[in-house]
C-alpha cells in the first residue's frame, strides 16, 4: 500500500486493498439464477490447487460430495506454498512447506481422504513454469472424469498460471474442466461485470457436508493464525476471509 496524493491509500493489487464483505455477498440474490452443477459419480477427478488450502477453500464441498458418492479424488498441489509468510522470521520457506503439506494431509482426511501429486514448482513462479505444470497435469489427468483447477481470472498470478496449464491439459485430452475462484470473492462484487456469471453453477453443500468442510479448512494454521506478533507474521486468511469460503455452497465456473 502506498499513500495516494489525495491522502486516500493506493493498493498494488486487488488481493491486498480491502475486501468485499461477506453480509453482501450472502444477501445478493443473483444466487437463485445459478443452475447447479453435476458431478460425476464415479471415476476419478482431478483437483489442481496452486497452493496447499486453496483446494479446500475453493472445492473443500465438493470433494467431500466426490468421494462420498465413490469417485476418486487426486489432489495436485502445483507448489508446496513455501512463501507465504516469506518475510518471516519465524518459519523457513523449506519448514513452511512441510507445515502446510501436512496441513493438507489432515484437511484432506476429513474430506473422504485424497491422492496427493505435489509438483515441487516454486512459489509465485507458476508462470515461469506453465510449461511443465501443463505437461505434469497431462500426465495425471489421463482417463479422468473432471478437472476442478483454479479460476483464471482470479487475479493471483499463481491461481491464473495453474488454472491456464490445466485448462490446457484438460483441452488436450478432451476432459472436462471447471474453475473455483478464491481472491475472487475478496475483490469482485455481487454482479460484478469482471465475473462471467452466465458460466457460474452452483454446488450445494448439506450442513454435515458444510461441518466437515469447516474442519478442513480449521487444519490450515498457518494461514488462518498468525505466525507471531509481527506485521509479516500475520494470518493470510483472517475471519472475515474465511467467511467466504464457508458457505453452504460452493461455485465453478465451466
Amino acid at each position: 500500500m502506498t499513500p495516494h496524493a489525495e491522502g486516500r491509500p493506493v493498493y498494488a493489487d486487488p488481493i491486498q486493498a480491502p475486501g468485499t464483505d461477506e453480509e453482501l455477498w450472502r444477501s445478493w440474490p443473483g444466487w437463485e439464477g445459478l443452475p447447479d452443477f453435476r458431478l460425476p459419480t464415479s471415476g476419478r477427478v482431478v483437483v489442481v490447487a496452486a497452493h496447499p488450502d486453496d483446494e479446500v477453500l475453493g472445492a473443500g464441498g465438493t470433494i467431500a460430495l466426490l468421494r462420498g458418492a465413490g469417485a476418486e479424488v487426486t489432489v495436485v498441489s502445483v507448489t508446496d506454498g513455501e512463501r507465504s509468510h516469506a518475510a518471516s522470521g519465524r518459519v523457513t520457506p523449506a519448514g513452511l512447506a512441510g507445515i502446510r503439506s501436512g496441513e493438507l494431509r489432515d484437511a484432506l482426511s476429513h474430506l473422504g481422504g485424497a491422492d496427493v501429486v505435489a509438483l515441487k514448482v516454486p512459489d509465485t513462479e507458476v508462470a515461469r513454469h506453465e510449461d511443465r505444470v501443463r505437461s505434469a497435469l497431462g500426465r495425471v489427468l489421463a482417463g479422468a472424469r473432471l478437472c476442478l483447477a483454479p479460476w483464471t481470472g482470479d487475479v493471483h498470478g499463481d491461481h491464473e498460471a495453474a488454472g491456464r496449464a490445466a485448462l490446457a491439459a484438460s483441452r488436450d485430452l478432451g476432459v472436462s474442466c471447471a474453475m473455483y475462484p478464491v481472491w475472487m470473492w475478496h475483490w469482485a462484487r455481487p454482479g460484478d461485470p469482471r465475473v462471467p456469471w452466465g458460466a457460474a453453477a452452483r454446488v450445494r453443500l448439506s450442513p454435515d457436508v458444510l461441518r466437515r468442510k469447516r474442519l478442513a479448512v480449521g487444519c490450515f494454521v498457518s494461514q488462518t493464525e498468525p505466525l507471531g506478533p509481527l506485521p509479516e507474521d500475520a494470518a493470510i486468511l483472517p475471519p472475515d476471509e474465511l467467511a467466504h469460503h464457508l458457505r453452504p455452497f460452493e461455485v465453478v465456473l465451466t
